[in-house]
């Protein structure tokens, strides 16, 4: 089945690949074996559920340059959607149009940004916020968090090139925000390797996502969280 699929910074569907390049080599040398997606427990958040954001609102709270520290470069932006055919998972091909494109994150209300780390494709980072009423943030990301972990292993095909898939369930990261996911993302073509991890975090009416190289993201949750649900 070939879906019209959405690049998100954050990756969240089978096309995160689309923003690694095919000869890239592993920077972690992690070969997960096995797919799935975390949302941990709902400890009580800090943020309110109050209205949703604006996308200038969202924008402003952004991490940037300043907020990284020296060697980072924000990237432009890159295309927003690509052809894309999904193999050997039917979760993720059922979800269909909208869905299969990433479309319970496509809110109106959104923002994003990335950078490389150290003038290195191999060392990036990425940070998108989403603004919604608490329960669409939660159902939009559930749906494809759960499509993923029906799919031990798939195969996307873009421009041509085939790409092994694998995802591996990371611990969420606890009293952050009311509800957590992360996990570890492989995109294998070509005898080479790719790993990315993405984390993401729903405070309130606002939905956290990051990922890139997995000791960036670790390093910078934090700052990206506290900054996302500092009020105005």
């Amino acid at each position: 089945m070939r879906v019209r699929v959405a690049t998100t910074a954050a990756g969240l569907t089978a096309v995160t690949l689309l923003t690694v390049p095919a000869c890239s080599t592993d920077t972690t040398g992690a070969k997960p074996d096995t797919v799935s997606a975390a949302r941990a427990g709902e400890p009580a958040g800090a943020a309110q559920n109050g209205a949703p954001l604006s996308s200038a609102a969202l924008e402003a709270r952004l991490l940037d340059e300043s907020d990284l520290g020296s060697g980072y470069l924000r990237k432009p932006e890159r295309p927003s959607r690509h052809d894309v055919t999904v193999v050997g998972c039917p979760a993720l091909s059922e979800l269909g149009g909208d869905a299969a494109t990433g479309g319970p994150l496509t809110f109106p209300r959104k923002a994003k940004a990335a950078f490389t780390y150290a003038s290195s494709s191999n060392s990036e980072i990425s940070e998108e916020l989403y603004s919604d009423s608490a329960g669409k943030l939660s159902a939009g990301i559930d749906r494809i968090f759960d499509a993923m972990t029906d799919c031990p292993t798939y195969q996307v095909v873009a421009g041509g090139t085939a790409i092994d898939m694998a995802s591996q369930k990371l611990t969420a990261p606890h009293q952050r925000g009311d509800e957590q996911w992360s996990q570890l993302l492989t995109f294998s073509t070509g005898g080479q390797s790719t790993v990315v991890k993405q984390t993401a975090v729903r405070d309130g009416s606002l939905l956290l996502i990051v990922s890139g190289a997995p000791a960036l993201v670790d390093r910078h949750l934090d700052k990206a969280l506290a900054k996302a649900t500092t009020a105005s």
